[in-house]
């Protein structure tokens, strides 16, 4: 199961003032649900992601259960930070440092968990080898698109002095947010642009030996092309190659369980880039995932300008509906739906998804009232960040993994049927 289905939303980050203030706006308990229904799916995609290919994650175009997880994270992280600045109680560089601060934690926290120190309950060794310490990750991930999502909404939004909302900013708000948009466009200008047209040279790559005398295994990679969207010979990879370094991307790749490197036939032969790293959550593919972030800070606006349950669910539907119709459009016209590369229809089509089913969890908890059914889902999301530590990155089985009854076969895992 690949790591990258692992994003995660501190939960401060929704509802919080800058600073302590004597009375704390409600939280949205259907954002909560939200995050902890995306935490649950989380879990489960891990679990049985290798047990049921359907719901795993999609080796390389198209998507299953597992690739909704990471952009319905992102677009939550989006629509807390709409709530958390609607109103600054701080001066911007305050607040820019603030959003720093946070972001930084973040990134400390991946690499510490995605770095390599974790290493999974078959694979418990000591310490990190700093030459092969994967530098990206979920949690990287998502602290580079809260950092460029918060910066956002505290420098590009005209700001009044006044305590209330104005007609005009209540019957046209997108025009208070068009610089975000404008920079939605360009980023997304920017990741087409690179993706289709630098040009990706043939590449080599190592692995090590079995033994640790024999020498490492050399395998080249034979591209010369622009526009390719392949697991061996896209942008994507390239970049992250150049700018990280090949040793430091993730080295289980999904494309690994392609048709195409299969090793199952014995008359094939797997091609020479199915052994060689990729990063999932890279540094150019991350360009997109910052565009999901201001998607989900524009629903988050709709909550801060609309107060009429009706309004708030009709300026939801129909960009959600207008973003899922034109990813798969996309993804028919040969621009294919793909995780690994977030791919612009994959941007659109994970990003409506999110916007529909948030529509209809707004529907059933805060409108309807049905809040007590989904009590547990509200607190798996006040506590996601806990539970993405404890139980995502195997701290909780790794910890019960260590106690065990006169031999180390006989611990608390195995008893309740997990090996």
């Amino acid at each position: 199961m690949e790591s990258d289905s692992h994003i995660i939303n501190m939960p401060a980050l929704e509802g919080v003032e800058l600073k302590p203030t004597s009375r704390k706006p409600p939280r949205l308990v259907s954002l909560d649900v939200f995050r902890g229904l995306t935490v649950a799916l989380m879990i489960l995609v891990d679990d049985l992601g290798g047990l049921i290919p359907a719901i795993n994650h999609s080796p390389w175009n198209g998507a299953t259960l597992a690739d909704f997880v990471m952009p319905f994270f992102l677009f939550i992280v989006g629509v807390s930070l709409a709530l958390t600045y609607k109103k600054l109680t701080c001066t911007k560089l305050v607040a820019t440092r603030t959003a720093l601060l946070r972001a930084l934690k973040l990134l400390i926290v991946g690499l510490v968990i995605q770095g390599g120190f974790f290493h999974g309950l078959h694979h418990l060794t000591y310490g990190v080898d700093i030459q092969s310490l994967r530098l990206m990750g979920t949690l990287q991930r998502i602290a580079i698109a809260y950092l460029f999502a918060a910066l956002c909404e505290i420098w590009l939004v005209k700001r009044n002095n006044a305590t209330t909302i104005t007609a005009s900013e209540k019957s046209s708000p997108l025009n208070k947010y068009k610089y975000q948009w404008v920079l939605a466009f360009v980023l997304t200008v920017i990741y087409m642009a690179l993706l289709y047209g630098l040009y990706v040279p043939n590449w080599n790559y190592k692995i090590p030996s079995d033994s640790f005398s024999g020498p490492a295994k050399v395998f080249s990679v034979k591209c010369g092309v622009r526009g390719d969207t392949s697991p061996a010979c896209n942008a994507v990879g390239m970049v992250d190659r150049k700018i990280l370094g090949i040793q430091h991307l993730y080295m289980k790749p999904g494309y690994i369980r392609t048709k195409q490197c299969s090793t199952n036939s014995p008359n094939s032969t797997p091609p020479s880039w199915c052994q060689a790293p990729f990063d999932p959550e890279g540094l150019l593919s991350s360009v997109m995932a910052i565009v999901t972030c201001l998607i989900g800070l524009h629903y988050g606006h709709i909550i801060v300008h609309f107060k009429d349950h009706k309004n708030r669910i009709l300026h939801w539907v129909i960009p959600a509906t207008a973003l899922a119709f034109v990813g798969f459009c996309l993804h028919i016209f040969g621009l294919h739906v793909n995780k690994n590369l977030y791919s612009l229809s994959y941007t659109c089509v994970t990003a409506g998804a999110a916007g529909l089913l948030f529509t209809g969890i707004y529907v059933l908890v805060d409108v309807c009232g049905y809040k007590r059914p989904a009590w547990f889902l509200e607190w798996m999301g006040k506590h996601s960040l806990m539970l993405y530590i404890l139980a995502a990155c195997n701290i909780l089985p790794m910890f019960l993994h260590g106690f065990y009854w006169q031999k180390p076969e006989n611990n608390i895992l195995r008893l309740i049927g997990i090996n």
